[in-house]
């Protein structure tokens, strides 16, 4: 008889699950935090063109936790001042998209190559190298909690005072500047909280796929809506439930954390995407049949 080459059990296993959610209660509170806050600033992440902007500054801020872990400082820390160096420089020098793109195009590289640099000099534990490309579930202790929910909560607050003048200049900064909106400072704000937020997510899903969080759950919710609430509603729940969903999947398998809530990402987007192009042949086929009728 020949043996299956794969079985489930290697992945998954449910033996003492609900020990281990409570063991890792820390884990899933930051997911849930970072799911719910990293849906809405991706909103405008998405309207502003700044996707490539998150995989930019999440490789300096992998830069920065790779310092820390080498010299022995806080690896939140780390990739904290790594990603607001990045945020920074992309905010001032990247005012228009032609520019910005090329800035990002220096420092992914150059963040990434210094990362692993930072590395290769470590002689510590395997794992904590491994864990800032692909996160690591159980590295989130009481005090990385605290501040993990204390920085989300300031980038909820900054992005919500500023809302209104943040969504105007994303969806026509010719017409707010006009207005008299301070379009660069808001602009600039808007990248130290995008940095702020993309440093406590490399902390859980690594920096190599921290868009998951912050690109993809709104990318997925604008295309199946497009209303100034729902948009950022459905986008916070994608985030929420990719983030605690892969947690708890993770907290059952042999594997990372973070091919778990891409994957959940990734199939709720796919499902976002199908939705859409149903819905769009159904209005295409309802929609009444019009001619033009010449006189007689």
């Amino acid at each position: 008889m020949i043996a299956p080459l794969f079985d489930w059990g290697d992945v998954f296993s449910f033996q003492d699950y609900g020990a281990l959610v409570a063991l890792l209660a820390n884990s899933i509170i930051a997911g849930a935090v970072l799911g719910i806050v990293g849906g809405l600033i991706g909103v405008f992440v998405m309207q502003r063109d700044l996707a490539f902007a998150v995989h930019g500054v999440s490789e300096l801020s992998f830069a920065g936790a790779a310092a820390a872990l080498l010299f022995g400082g806080s690896v939140v820390a780390g990739s904290l001042g790594g990603a607001l160096v990045a945020a920074i420089l992309i905010g001032i020098l990247g005012s228009k998209a032609r520019d910005r793109n090329s800035i990002v195009g220096v420092l992914m590289p150059f963040g990434l190559g210094l990362g692993i640099l930072f590395l290769s000099l470590y002689d510590g534990r395997t794992a904590n190298r491994f864990s800032l490309l692909t996160g690591q579930i159980v590295s989130v202790s009481s005090p990385d909690l605290g501040w993990l929910i204390g920085i989300s909560a300031f980038v909820l607050v900054g992005l919500l005072l500023m809302w209104n003048p943040l969504r105007f200049d994303s969806l026509d900064p010719v017409a707010a500047s006009a207005r008299g909106i301070p379009t660069r400072f808001v602009s600039l704000a808007f990248m130290v909280l995008l940095g702020l937020i993309v440093a406590v997510s490399v902390h859980i899903i690594g920096a190599l796929l921290v868009m998951a969080l912050l690109v993809t759950p709104a990318a997925a919710a604008m295309r199946v809506s497009a209303g100034p609430l729902a948009v950022p509603l459905l986008a916070a729940l994608f985030g929420f439930v990719s983030a605690v969903g892969g947690i708890l999947l993770a907290l059952a398998g042999t594997l990372p954390v973070s091919p778990y809530i891409t994957t959940i990402s990734f199939l709720i987007y796919v499902g976002c995407w199908v939705a859409q192009r149903i819905r769009n042949r159904v209005r295409r086929t309802a929609a009444p049949r019009t001619g033009t009728t010449l006189p007689a």
